[in-house]
């Protein structure tokens, strides 16, 4: 569950990703200040959209992806339930872009410029990843995007196909975490290897 916000260019508007909705057609019902975005062909829950939002939950704390308070999301639930939606919305606290390490790194079968890796991402947890970056190889510690993540521009990572290969996740480059400074040249960002598997990584810092 993605929780997002951005007053200047959206409007007071608090955008709620929980799906994948793997571009089918969507159909929104509104009820009051609260919208639900479903797949049209099996009526999946794929996001919401809370309008006026800062008035239902009071001041909300940053820009682009947010986390919410236990007690807005309380008030989010109550807002759902207030336009006659049964649903319920359960925070995942548990983070989404991680330290990683890189346990093997194998060129893609059908590409010149592909690798495929398997990256432990927290306490054993191991993501098969596909990868396109000139300096992937086995050993190195990296910052993963897991699938359900939202990167700083906005895009979101969900589990997908390259070149017939699963891949679930994405392992970043500076440029994509949006850090100060960032390279100009390709390349995935490198970690110390003292950097600890399954923590957080602070984005756009």
């Amino acid at each position: 569950m993605i929780f997002a916000y951005n007053k200047e260019h959206v409007g007071d508007v608090l955008m709620v990703i929980a799906a994948d909705d793997k571009g089918l057609e969507n159909r929104v019902e509104r009820k009051g200040n609260v919208a639900r975005v479903t797949v049209a062909e099996d009526g999946q829950v794929v996001a919401w959209n809370i309008f006026d939002a800062s008035t239902i939950l009071g001041e909300i704390a940053g820009t682009g992806q947010v986390d919410l308070t236990e007690e807005q999301l309380a008030k989010v639930n109550e807002a759902l339930t207030k336009s006659g939606f049964s649903e319920t919305l359960v925070k995942v606290s548990a983070p989404k872009i991680v330290v990683g390490f890189v346990k093997s790194c194998k060129k893609h079968p059908d590409s010149d410029h592909l690798s495929i890796t398997q990256t432990e991402v927290d306490n054993g947890e191991v993501l098969q990843i596909v990868c396109g970056a000139p300096n992937i190889k086995a050993g190195q510690k990296v910052v993963v995007a897991k699938p359900g993540a939202m990167m700083p521009d906005g895009l979101m990572i969900w589990p997908g196909v390259l070149r017939g290969v699963e891949s679930f996740g994405m392992i970043c480059s500076a440029g994509e975490l949006r850090l100060p400074n960032a390279p100009a040249k390709k390349g995935i960002l490198e970690l110390p290897f003292d950097a600890v598997i399954g923590e957080a990584f602070p984005v756009g810092k």
